[in-house]
């Protein structure tokens, strides 16, 4: 068996979309995160990469022209916020989600050319609630989607899983992949929450139907609830649909100590979560899986939480 070589991918700019005074998602989650991995002595074990930007062209895989075109006349007039007004942006946000689409392109290039086994990409801003045309819930553009259909588009792959544990239902990720039989798309969230999707039924529409998984879950479940859904109902789905790659929506926002949830996860659970989809990844896709930041807003459980996923991951 060959040694596991976990990536790390991060960049200190994207600490330059300033959110404002108050904002939960705000540039020290970034930052609690490489200094706990730095600090935990984990980064020995891992291979650090900084990201790289994407050509803002390569967005039309999961948005739309109009939309990536708003979100950058936006933000050079000095725009506050996006669309919805959920989404605060500043004059480094550019940058920042071109490196946070470019991290998760990066990272999953290098885990298909072999040069690591799997990855984690500290992405920020997050992306699961941007759809095609609009932004939203904090993210300016798809950074999951993105790298989804960057592993159809550039490398050829016939059926990717997405699997989002975020506390929040990843409902830009369902917009955009819903009708597409190709893409496996899977949320176990908290149920009733922001943005108010994600219900049982929702299940695709067209040739995608059936391709798409909602679990929520309801307020104060815990870790028993949500590691028995993900182990008795989406890797069940999972085993059907024979991926190629598995990406995960690594949100960390249901942790106990985190304000904006209401559940009880334990920063154990997410160690757990992510060593059954590591398992599944090793025994049926050549262990590729690459986890990408989404939420997690209480600094000390996000840092801990992403920790315990990581050293999952190194663990091979």
């Amino acid at each position: 068996m060959s040694a596991v070589i976990t990536g790390f991918v991060a960049h200190a700019d994207q600490e330059r979309h300033d959110t404002g005074p108050g904002h939960p998602e705000r540039a020290e989650r970034h930052r609690a995160i490489v200094e706990r991995v730095r600090a935990s002595g984990l980064a020995a074990e891992l291979d650090l990469v900084e990201a790289t930007t994407i050509d803002p062209a390569r967005l039309g895989l999961v948005h739309s022209v109009a939309h990536v075109s708003a979100v950058e006349r936006a933000i050079a007039s000095g725009a506050r916020l996006l669309d919805d007004g959920d989404t605060r942006v500043s004059a480094g946000s550019w940058r920042a989600a071109l490196l946070a689409c470019g991290g998760s392109v990066l990272a999953v290039d290098r885990v298909m050319s072999g040069t690591w086994t799997n990855a984690f990409v500290a992405a920020r801003p997050p992306g699961h609630h941007a759809e095609r045309s609009r932004s939203m819930g904090f993210c300016a553009f798809n950074n999951v989607a993105l790298a989804a259909a960057h592993l159809r588009s550039a490398h050829g792959l016939e059926r990717v899983a997405i699997v989002d544990f975020d506390v929040h239902h990843g409902n830009g990720t369902q917009e955009i992949f819903e009708s597409d039989p190709n893409v496996y798309f899977a949320s176990l969230h908290q149920w009733p929450l922001y943005p108010g999707s994600g219900l049982a039924h929702e299940r695709g529409t067209g040739a995608g139907r059936g391709t798409t998984r909602n679990c929520p879950l309801p307020p104060r479940s815990g870790d028993r609830e949500w590691l028995a859904t993900l182990e008795d109902v989406v890797m069940a789905d999972l085993e059907d649909f024979d991926p190629q790659f598995v990406l995960v929506s690594a949100g960390y926002d249901g942790h106990r100590d985190d304000p904006l949830g209401n559940t009880e996860l334990t920063t154990d659970a997410y160690a757990r979560m992510t060593r059954l989809l590591g398992d599944f990844a090793r025994e049926r896709c050549g262990s590729r899986m690459v986890l990408l930041l989404e939420g997690g807003y209480d600094l000390e459980a996000l840092a801990a939480s992403v920790e315990a996923s990581v050293r999952e991951m190194r663990s091979g």
